[in-house]
């Protein structure tokens, strides 16, 4: 039998009845990596020698009586987590050579479950693009096409999940990038509640690894089902054990609803400031008429839903003014310069980064209580709704686009060009109030590319997204593998 497209839970039904061993599947996924990673480069740095021991001891623990959520499951890492022995580069060429001392928060969660690290995928240059490629490790392609992109910054964990290369992948996500790659290849991702999983450890070379409360930006788990997202989010989730002095108490209350005709669902596919694609447009509507056929509540328009157009430009300069805090000095000033230069009356996406780039710190706590109105905003929503379905992006995967200049580079929907960075606009409307977000796939474009959907939840409600998109999934099918 051929183990490599199967589900972690089926893999660990496997296991456990006796049918497999870890060695086995270890070896079948490092031949399927071999075989076939060439022409995708999902897998970046791979670590096989030591996968291959780490089977042998879960197949003599396993033999000893032991079980463990993961025990014996090959894996995969995003290139950004720290896992002692291995590069940690981020993509970024002088630091090719970085070696951390110690693994990552998550790196560490995933082996005591039991877990076999198969190695690191790919990324884009400081995990800042929406395509995975750099000069250290070149480009990562999509399984379904390979003069597409397979989607940054966790593009290289989505292609390996398409490809067969293990049933599992950690990512991390501040603009879309668990949800991009999901959505470009046909997998399942997850962005969860800000703060409820541990991030520590999925650093830029050479910064220290400390627990930190991260503004926008999360880690979360990658997967070929929905249940197999929950089985890694239980792995993940929870706080970081050097901040347990302080009381946190993380425990999710179950979803909402056990049936799909329970949900009560706001389906969103206009943003205010980027057209949807027919592709993506399709794909939200099949889902739509899923709910609706099974007697759920739909609905198109809600005056509960925060403002999208101020949610979208809060959530760039928010965005930015992260980015920004790390340029150089003299760079530092040249944004000043232009974005003095600014007319007040010029508020669109581009003055938006602008701005951010150069936020002062009173401007950020102004920006920072706007967010907490929208928060409020959110509450009262789901209040009323369970969740909401919208884009990941406009398009499904884009060609290869590796213009230096990414200011320059456009995005095609339906053969009109936009500014490539405002395709940010969907991720930005989970991110930015720090909402769980489940990406899905709804099947494929005309022209055979994957197309997913995001389920939004209510915050630190991440089983009702989880578990509305595995009710889906029974309805109108998951991930299939790549032709």
């Amino acid at each position: 039998m051929e183990w490599n497209l199967q589900t972690a839970e089926q893999l660990m039904a496997a296991l456990r009845a006796g049918e497999v061993t870890s060695a086995e599947l270890t070896d079948e996924a490092i031949a399927r990596i071999e075989r076939d990673d060439k022409a995708i480069n999902a897998i970046c740095v791979p670590d096989f020698e030591r996968a291959r021991a780490a089977a042998r001891g879960a197949d003599q623990a396993r033999a000893r009586g032991e079980d463990r959520p993961l025990l014996g499951l090959p894996v995969t890492v995003k290139e950004s987590y720290n896992i002692a022995g291995l590069p940690t580069t981020w993509g970024m060429a002088p630091h090719r050579d970085y070696m951390p001392a110690e693994d990552a928060v998550q790196v560490s969660r995933l082996k005591a479950a039991g877990a076999v690290i198969l190695g690191k995928t790919n990324v884009p240059v400081g995990l800042q693009d929406i395509q995975s490629f750099n000069e250290i490790y070149g480009t990562t392609n999509n399984p379904w096409d390979r003069g597409r992109t397979a989607g940054g910054s966790s593009g290289g964990s989505a292609a390996a999940l398409a490809s067969g290369f293990g049933p599992l992948s950690i990512g991390s996500d501040i603009a879309g990038s668990l949800r991009t790659p999901a959505h470009f290849c046909g997998v399942y991702a997850h962005k969860p509640t800000l703060g409820l999983v541990a991030a520590r450890g999925m650093v830029p070379p050479l910064a220290p690894a400390l627990p930190a409360d991260l503004d926008l930006a999360v880690v979360g788990p990658m997967a070929r089902t929905a249940r197999d997202l929950v089985l890694l989010l239980d792995v993940m989730a929870g706080p970081d054990p050097l901040t347990l002095g302080v009381a946190h108490d993380l425990t999710l209350p179950p979803a909402r609803h056990e049936r799909l005709g329970d949900f009560r669902v706001l389906v969103l596919d206009d943003h205010p400031l980027i057209p949807t694609g027919s592709a993506v447009r399709a794909g939200v509507n099949r889902v739509a008429d899923a709910l609706a056929e099974a007697g759920a509540r739909v609905e198109r328009h809600s005056s509960l839903l925060p403002d999208l157009t101020e949610a979208a430009l809060l959530y760039t300069q928010l965005l930015f003014s992260g980015f920004g805090a790390r340029f150089p000095v003299e760079a530092y000033e040249q944004m000043r310069t232009r974005a003095a230069e600014l007319s007040p009356d010029d508020q669109g996406l581009d003055a938006a980064q602008l701005r951010g780039m150069v936020f002062s710190h009173r401007d950020w706590i102004e920006a920072n209580g706007r967010r907490d109105l929208h928060r409020h905003g959110w509450r009262q929503l789901f209040a009323e709704f369970d969740a909401v379905v919208c884009p990941i992006t406009p398009t499904p995967a884009f060609p290869h686009d590796h213009n230096p200049y990414s200011m320059e580079r456009r995005i095609d929907i339906d053969g009109v060009e936009y500014p490539y960075f405002d395709q940010l606009v969907w991720a930005g409307v989970a991110t930015m109030p720090g909402l769980p977000a489940t990406a899905i796939p709804t099947g494929l474009s005309p022209e055979g590319l994957p197309v997913g959907v995001q389920l939004i939840g209510p915050m630190f409600e991440d089983r009702t997204p989880l578990r509305l998109a595995e009710l889906l999934e029974q309805r109108i099918g998951g991930f299939r593998a790549p032709r």
